[in-house]
């Protein structure tokens, strides 16, 4: 029977060397990349079985990302491994698509039992989660229950906000999303008008305190 197929993206190159050597002799592992934005062509091309992600990566964070696969590739499993134990982060992934949250610091111990759980179809949440409070009620698996990772703004807008916070040019933005400059500049006074802000520092703010950036 074949390994089941999987695909790491992570923004630290040695986090996915270690995650890959974890799962090679269980698994096999058919690609790595270093954003959100990669993650969603890799994953197009290769087809995992399973999809290994942190939640703070640039280009595009891990929530969005995985929104995005949960509505393009409904067949892969999607499995967080982050740092980030916040209850209202845990609830975000799994509103997503998640099937399976896994702490970066005990990922040795549980990534791949995570990962045997999500294939079969059920979830998995790490144990350190609990300290925080973060049980998580059933509806949360296909409800957002909070406006974290700006589930209020269309995905082009999470798109802008994130590159703009990022401190991305409008020409750089304007390549990387492959849009026209007055297209980005459209859309980042529409945030500015939404949101009721007036400079890219109360942007960058909002965007810090909804986890679509890293502090």
């Amino acid at each position: 029977m074949a390994a089941n197929r999987i695909l790491i993206a992570d923004d630290h190159a040695l986090m996915v060397e270690g995650l890959s050597r974890l799962l090679a002799g269980e698994f096999d592992i058919v690609g790595a990349v270093t954003d959100g934005r990669a993650l969603l062509a890799e994953a197009e091309q290769l087809k995992p079985d399973v999809i290994i992600l942190d939640v703070s990566m640039p280009g595009m964070n891990g929530i969005e990302a995985a929104r995005r696969l949960n509505a393009t590739l409904s067949r892969a499993r999607i499995v967080f491994v982050t740092q980030q134990l916040d209850p209202a982060y845990i609830h975000a992934a799994f509103a997503a698509g998640a099937s399976g949250y896994v702490a970066k610091q005990s990922a040795s111990e549980e990534l791949v039992q995570a990962i045997r759980t999500a294939l079969k179809g059920r979830y998995y949440v790490t144990p350190l989660a609990s300290a925080r409070g973060a049980r998580i009620p059933s509806r949360y698996f296909k409800e957002n229950p909070a406006r974290m990772f700006g589930a209020e703004l269309t995905p082009r807008q999470r798109e802008v906000l994130q590159l703009v916070a990022e401190g991305k040019s409008t020409k750089e933005i304007s390549t990387a999303l492959n849009i026209s400059v007055k297209t980005v500049e459209f859309h980042r006074n529409n945030l500015m008008d939404k949101l009721g802000v007036r400079t890219i520092a109360e942007l960058t703010r909002y965007a810090v305190s909804r986890g679509i950036v890293g502090s």
